[in-house]
């Protein structure tokens, strides 16, 4: 039953992955030059891995340098087809051909309201994705009021819109000022929330025209508004203006004490497993807390190192963040933090880099304690692990493979506890980075590609955490904490046109790579391959 599972699971991968292919390659063939590009790029992430199962489906067995050599090329690939797919963007005839082809989309009525929606929902620069929150429609009949050939307001849009208060006359028209044909000239005001959508053309480069019209701006009204730079539905750069008062807000009294109580609670979870790897229950024998002490102070080590890489960087660049909320847990002390921004983000860019740095952070420093924990194993060593333990992850398993060779053929294998720390650690960072709504993976993958991957990400990730349940109750836990707390994008930052470089690109393929890396399994053939058990 092992053997036909352990064979039916890579087919089903290799097929599933090649029929998303195919469906993408039908849905990218009617948008020309850049909808083949991003198929390719779609590709050349998937082929490595379409590879590797496939050959496992057929019982051979490739060289892992081979296996990671192949990633570290499709990786190449991807950032070589990105440059020409940006160049393709930035050519007028292919930008007037996708335009055509969505106008004529959206004529034939092949665009549905739910479509719209979420692409709306995508443009404005609210956290939330309410009905209210669309700015998809027009205003009154007043002087701010879109062009009269557009589409009258629906009703229960009108209605919502009610909820807010419009800018008042005199600031919209100083509003209206800072634009020009030398930054962004604009052709239609259409109200939205307490604020306004300016419809336009993008006549320079996105940053700079971004902070030309952010100081115009602030030289006019002060800090009483935010300018946003984000893409509309068919992609096109408009401008949104919301009031200060729709900024982030600081944490509540309540929310502060309930992350005080969960950092509490992670400090009794974190001695308990500690506890639990000692061979006792602490809440049994509470008096033997002190020798839980060393490595609970483990845990709590990366722990604060994860919290404290998102924090320097965000000092960097001035952004700030909620305290963390901890999410205790028996297993393996805490599964991390929920942090919340408190401030808006400048650009996309630094999303990303506030995203990665806590568990590069994290990760690096846990990977260093595995390393060392492995190079003073001896048979000495406090801790004596089953070999399955280092089944429950690829990147384990091959550094516990180059460090202790033949003691993994035994029943039982001596580790140092730096062995036991560090693969928490990594587990922690690794669970962190998946690539689902605000977790620093979910953040990572809506700062490079953008909210509509990312959103897409979100439910690819569900549905694999859904499946993984049958395997492991630990992925339910995370499905119904991604789905509770952590299944909504962050909102967009405040020039959402702007790009990260390659460079960050890189970064978040190679960590997905690592969470992958941490986070799988080895099969049973290729545990005994690598020698790790009976």
């Amino acid at each position: 039953m092992d053997i036909a599972t352990e064979t039916i699971t890579p087919i089903a991968i290799v097929l599933f992955a090649a029929g998303i292919l195919v469906w993408g390659y039908v849905r990218a063939r009617p948008y020309g030059k850049i909808g083949l590009l991003s198929w390719l790029q779609s590709v050349s992430v998937t082929a490595p891995w379409l590879v590797f199962f496939g050959l496992l489906a057929a019982g051979i067995y490739i060289n892992l340098a081979l296996e990671l050599l192949v990633i570290v090329l499709s990786i190449i690939v991807y950032v070589a087809l990105g440059r020409q797919l940006r160049q393709a963007a930035q050519d007028p005839q292919e930008r007037a051909e996708l335009q055509n082809l969505l106008q004529n989309k959206m004529a034939k009525g092949e665009f549905s309201d739910g479509d719209e929606s979420s692409s709306t929902d995508a443009v404005t620069p609210e956290a939330t994705s309410s009905p209210s929150d669309s700015p998809s429609s027009p205003g009154g009949e007043t002087a701010r009021e879109k062009d009269s050939s557009r589409p009258a307001r629906k009703p229960e849009l009108a209605k919502a819109a009610l909820e807010f208060p419009a800018i008042p006359d005199e600031d919209l028209g100083k509003i209206q000022e800072i634009f020009a044909i030398d930054t962004f000239f604009c052709t239609e005001t259409i109200p939205y929330q307490s604020g306004a959508i300016f419809k336009g053309n993008l006549r320079g480069e996105p940053e700079p025209s971004y902070d030309l019209l952010s100081s115009r701006l602030r030289e006019r009204l002060g800090d009483r508004y935010r300018l946003f730079l984000v893409p509309d539905p068919e992609g096109k750069p408009v401008v949104v203006i919301l009031p200060q008062d729709r900024d982030p807000q600081p944490l509540s009294q309540g929310q502060q004490l309930l992350a005080l109580g969960l950092a509490v609670a992670t400090v009794f979870t974190s001695l308990e497993t500690a506890g639990i790897f000692l061979g006792f229950d602490l809440f049994s024998d509470f008096g033997r807390w002190p020798e839980t002490l060393p490595l609970a102070l483990g845990i709590w080590a990366v722990l604060l190192v994860h919290e404290l890489g998102h924090r320097l960087m965000a000092s960097r660049y001035g952004v700030r963040l909620s305290p963390p909320f901890f999410l205790p847990t028996w297993q393996i002390g805490s599964f991390g933090a929920i942090t919340r921004f408190e401030s808006l983000i400048p650009n996309r860019s630094v999303l990303f880099d506030v995203a990665i740095a806590g568990p590069l952070a994290g990760g690096l420093v846990s990977l260093a304690m595995v390393v060392v924990g492995l190079f003073w194993s001896n048979s000495g060593s406090l801790f004596q692990l089953p070999t399955e333990f280092f089944r429950g992850s690829v990147l384990v398993a091959l550094l516990a493979k180059g460090f202790l060779a033949q003691n993994l053929n035994q029943a039982l294998v001596t580790v140092h506890p730096l062995v036991i720390l560090g693969w928490l650690g990594l587990v922690v960072n690794a669970i962190n980075l998946m690539p689902a709504g605000q977790l620093d993976g979910g953040r990572a993958i809506q700062a490079i590609y953008g909210r509509k991957i990312a959103g897409r990400a979100t439910i690819a990730t569900l549905i694999v955490l859904a499946i993984a349940t049958f395997a492991n109750p630990l992925a339910l836990y995370w499905a119904i904490i991604i789905l509770v707390l952590q299944r909504e994008l962050e909102r967009p930052s405040l020039n959402e046109i702007r790009e990260p470089n390659d460079t960050r690109a890189i970064i978040s393929l190679v960590s997905l790579l690592m969470m992958l890396l941490i986070l799988l399994p080895l099969t049973p053939s290729l545990a005994l391959r690598l020698g790790i058990g009976g």
